[in-house]
């Protein structure tokens, strides 16, 4: 085999307070899929970050073709081929789609003018290649997060990238769609693309990766191929020890009756939805994307208004029409996207926790910063928050532990019921397991918890009860003994025995 198209070697980078990478090293091969793997705060992040030039590494050299190579600026890295393709894509909603695949490097006329016609003709033909049924006219926030993900890629196409970096590209797609981004994946391995995949998914790990680089606390602990290494072995290397059971032990105290929705319907979103909740239960609520979980748990919290309905607590009619109805009813929402719905980045870590209680921590109109720290500290201390200290601005932390900020807000309220809608989207397995092992804490007290999860084994390892939606309806309600995976995919598809 022929050497690596890219290699990192003794890469250091430090931030005030935080060593992120400790002399690493990282190789990517034409035509081979790399997986980085570890878990938040591994310092994956950062290391996209040096090889997009956005981060300029304190030590350590960048090759390409064995070549040395220095990028100061993001330019530089297109330059010379590297691109990357995140989760969330970085791309221009107002513009369309051709303008997007080749903003910064339009083709112009002999006049000097961008050459609008033979931009949109190159942008046709590079989402062809793609397969990709787009116009190259629309305006992108018009396009799904699938379509814009494979306008990203054709915009890696349309520089000739010889590396592409893709960041946990399937966390908000459908089944359907992460089939088709692996067959475009496999597409960019035939173009002889050196690809460096970053996924928390061990499946989609297992299914496209070549090779596989494991980072723990920003070092390199071991790196090789994938067809050498088991998933049990690749968990031990990320948390540092070994992961003997993904859930934990549990033996559920349920109380009395909580809560308890009838009827709740929308005119577009859901219909119908009925269920009650006890003290101390975790109840999942398992679908399909569109199935109007997210939807009604909004509502459930006031976000949006149900067009009928009833809620009881303890048994009392209780009219949530706002948040902070539903905050004072003993209801909180810890919802999916944390970045734009449940944190605010630029304000410092304590700042986001104690922003609900404030009432709690001010005296005659002023703030009081002692309170608001001893407040956060306490919610840090309990949900274990890795952090280099409670000013860090919540932006710098990973996504486990800006989860872990938004719930411990919300716990600072002393609710009764929570709502976590997908608490472990996006994060690793070890901050995973610190949060399922904090639910089994909450059910264990005496909080009533309601789990969304798109996740089977979390849906199975977790919840007491689970409630299964369809196209915005009640599929199916199940005890947890005796549920299998087929039971659930069957109701959420709408999959009866007769269909076999």
């Amino acid at each position: 085999m022929s050497g690596p198209v890219l290699s990192l070697r003794g890469i250091a980078k430090s931030f005030p307070g935080v060593k992120a990478l400790q002399g690493v090293d990282l190789d990517l091969y034409a035509g081979q899929v790399t997986a980085l793997i570890g878990e938040n705060g591994a310092g994956k992040s950062t290391i996209v970050k040096v090889l997009t030039g956005i981060y300029q590494p304190d030590a350590g050299t960048i090759t390409i073709d064995g070549e040395p190579v220095r990028f100061s600026a993001a330019a530089d890295a297109a330059d010379a081929g590297v691109t990357a393709i995140h989760q969330e894509t970085v791309l221009f909603d107002d513009l369309t789609v051709a303008e997007n695949i080749f903003l910064g490097h339009a083709p112009h006329t002999r006049l000097g003018l961008i050459d609008r016609g033979r931009m949109r003709r190159d942008a046709a033909a590079l989402l062809a290649r793609l397969d990709a049924d787009i116009d190259p006219n629309t305006v992108l926030r018009d396009l799904g997060i699938a379509n814009k993900h494979l306008v990203a890629i054709a915009r890696a196409l349309s520089i000739d990238a010889r590396v592409v970096i893709m960041d946990e590209p399937t966390a908000a797609l459908s089944q359907k769609e992460i089939e088709e981004l692996y067959a475009l994946v496999d597409r960019l391995k035939a173009d002889g693309k050196a690809i460096l995949f970053i996924s928390h998914k061990f499946d989609e790990i297992f299914r496209i990766a070549d090779r596989y680089t494991v980072f723990r606390d920003g070092r390199l602990v071991d790196a090789g191929l994938m067809a050498q290494v088991t998933e049990r072995r690749l968990v031990e290397m990320m948390v540092g020890r070994a992961m003997d059971a993904i859930f934990p032990a549990r033996t559920p105290r349920i109380g009395e009756e909580i809560l308890r929705v009838a009827g709740y319907s929308h005119p577009t979103e859901f219909d119908g939805i009925g269920f009650s909740l006890r003290r101390g239960e975790i109840l999942g609520f398992y679908g399909l994307v569109g199935a109007g979980r997210s939807e009604f748990m909004q509502a459930l919290f006031g976000v949006t208004r149900p067009s009928k309905g009833v809620c009881r607590i303890d048994g009392e009619l209780s009219i949530i029409r706002s948040p902070a109805d539903a905050v004072r009813a003993g209801i909180v929402y810890v919802p999916e996207d944390r970045g734009l719905q449940g944190a605010i980045r630029a304000m410092p870590i304590f700042q986001n926790i104690s922003l609900p209680s404030l009432h709690r921590t001010s005296r005659a109109g002023f703030l009081r910063a002692a309170e608001e720290f001893a407040l956060a500290r306490r919610y840090a201390e309990r949900l274990d928050l890795r952090a280099a200290s409670l000013d860090q601005r919540l932006g710098l932390l990973s996504g486990g532990n800006q989860q872990k900020v938004v719930i411990g807000k919300w716990l600072a309220m002393q609710p009764r019921i929570i709502i976590l809608d997908e608490p472990t989207k996006g994060i690793d397995v070890g901050s995973k397991a610190a949060v399922h092992t904090f639910m089994a804490e909450l059910a264990a007290e005496g909080l009533a918890v309601i789990m969304v999860s798109s996740e089977i084994p979390e849906i199975l390892g977790m919840s007491d009860r689970v409630i299964v939606m369809r196209e915005g309806r009640i599929a199916g309600e199940y005890a947890r003994d005796g549920l299998t995976p087929e039971m659930l995919v069957r109701a959420a598809a709408g999959i009866g025995e007769e269909q076999e």
